[in-house]
This record gives structure tokens, C-alpha cells and sequence, in this order.
């Protein structure tokens, strides 16, 4: 098991429990950091709306990072899509992809719609442990996966036999999923910076992998399982 060094928490003014409680149920569930805190209240911890976005901010990406070394395999046909993302009155992209049975792939945040957003998200997508090069990906009519895949071929980066096929209808899938990650993201009323969106963004996509099966021995449906799980990643008790 993965273990964050020790201290992890400290300069916190809650527990390592409270702190994690609170992550799991937040990120899982569509609720504002305002209302969340007011049930909070209602639990007898008071704590600021604030402290909840700060915990969110500080601990995603290393839940991110950890729950993806624990991730099974996905060796399927992927299927994947753009989602827009409204950062201070502007739309960005949000790239991401899944496997013929809804297990997340991966996801990259980009300002730009291009050839190049789209390379990356390939690069970073084929660096995962869980991945490997599909034999076909389903897109839609954007012509800047066709460009992007055919220089990763050149490169190496590939596999020289992928293919790519570009069929809308096909994509519901991956659609679908985009409404969860939306759903999630509404309470919040939109992010203030890129930093802001990439990090708690990356949430949103750690915590539905877990719920989603694809950890190791740990049911989608079974919220004891998954505290234990979580709570071993940083090495704290349950």
C-alpha cells in the first residue's frame, strides 16, 4: 500500500478522519462547499466553507495520483470526447475517455481544442499502469484525433495498428459521463483559475473510479470498503 509520508496532516486544525471523511463524501456527491459545511454543523463539526475548499485543493491531486496505482486494467476499445468547462467567463476543455464498460480511461484540462490538446491527452492516457494501446478508439468528427494520432504513430507512441473511428452515436457512453463530472461540478458555480479547475477537477475523476469498481478489491457500493481504502493510502485508521 502506497503511504504518504508522515505528517501529512499536520498544521490541520481537524483530525486526519474528519479530513478524509469529509473529502469521500463531498467529492462523490453534487453538493456545494457551503451546504456541505452546514451538515457538518449539523454532525458537530464547524467548519468553514473555505477550509473545505483548501482541504479539496491541497489533497486531490495526491488522491488522484494514489488511487491511480491501484486502478484494474483497461484493455478495451476506448471511447472519447471534449466536454466544455467555463473558467471565469471563458470555455476550456476538458478531454477525456472511457472503456466499452464506462471505467474512466483518463482526463486532460486544455485551453485549446486542437491537434495538440489532443496528443497530449493521448501521451498522458498511454503513460497510465492501468492502460495500454487500444486497438480502436471512438471519437467524434473532430478532425485533430486523426492528426494527432497519426504522429503519435510516427513517433512510437501508438500503437502502428490503433484504429480510429469516428461514429457520434457511438460515443453515448462516454456523454453520459461527461453529465456526472458536470453534475459534480454545478454547485460549485464555476472555477476562478486553471489551477483551481485542474485541481478539483482531478477529484472528481478519483473518487468515481473507486465507486466505479475499478480499484482492486474494493466494491463500488461498499462505503466501509472504500474509507478503509482511502484511509490506507494515508496512512491513517479508518
Amino acid at each position: 500500500m502506497v503511504k504518504r509520508r508522515s505528517g501529512s496532516f499536520n498544521g490541520r486544525h481537524f483530525t486526519s478522519e474528519v479530513i478524509l471523511w469529509a473529502l469521500r463524501w463531498h467529492l462523490a456527491f453534487p453538493i456545494s462547499y457551503r451546504d456541505f459545511a452546514s451538515m457538518l454543523a449539523d454532525r458537530g463539526v464547524k467548519v468553514d466553507h473555505t477550509t473545505l475548499f483548501s482541504w479539496v485543493q491541497a489533497y486531490a491531486p495526491i488522491l488522484e495520483e494514489w488511487i491511480r496505482r491501484h486502478l484494474r486494467p483497461c484493455k478495451g476499445p476506448w471511447r472519447m470526447d471534449e466536454t466544455y468547462i467555463k473558467i471565469k467567463g471563458a470555455w476550456t476543455y476538458l478531454y477525456r475517455a472511457v472503456d466499452s464498460l464506462g471505467q474512466t480511461i483518463d482526463f486532460v484540462f486544455s485551453v485549446r481544442l486542437d491537434a495538440s490538446a489532443a496528443q497530449r491527452f493521448f501521451r498522458k492516457a498511454l503513460r497510465q499502469p492501468h492502460t495500454v494501446s487500444p486497438r480502436m478508439i471512438t471519437v467524434d468528427k473532430n478532425p485533430a484525433y486523426l492528426r494527432a494520432m497519426r504522429d503519435l504513430k510516427r513517433a512510437g507512441q501508438l500503437w502502428r495498428f490503433s484504429l480510429l473511428r469516428q461514429r457520434k452515436y457511438l460515443n453515448n457512453i462516454v456523454e453520459q459521463d461527461h453529465h456526472r463530472i458536470k453534475r459534480l461540478m454545478r454547485p460549485s458555480m464555476g472555477f476562478d483559475s486553471l489551477q483551481t479547475a485542474r485541481r478539483t477537477l482531478a477529484s472528481y475523476e478519483a473518487m468515481p473510479m473507486v465507486r466505479k469498481r475499478q480499484v482492486h478489491n474494493v466494491g463500488g457500493r461498499d462505503m466501509n470498503a472504500q474509507a478503509i481504502f482511502l484511509a490506507g493510502l494515508f496512512a491513517v485508521d479508518a
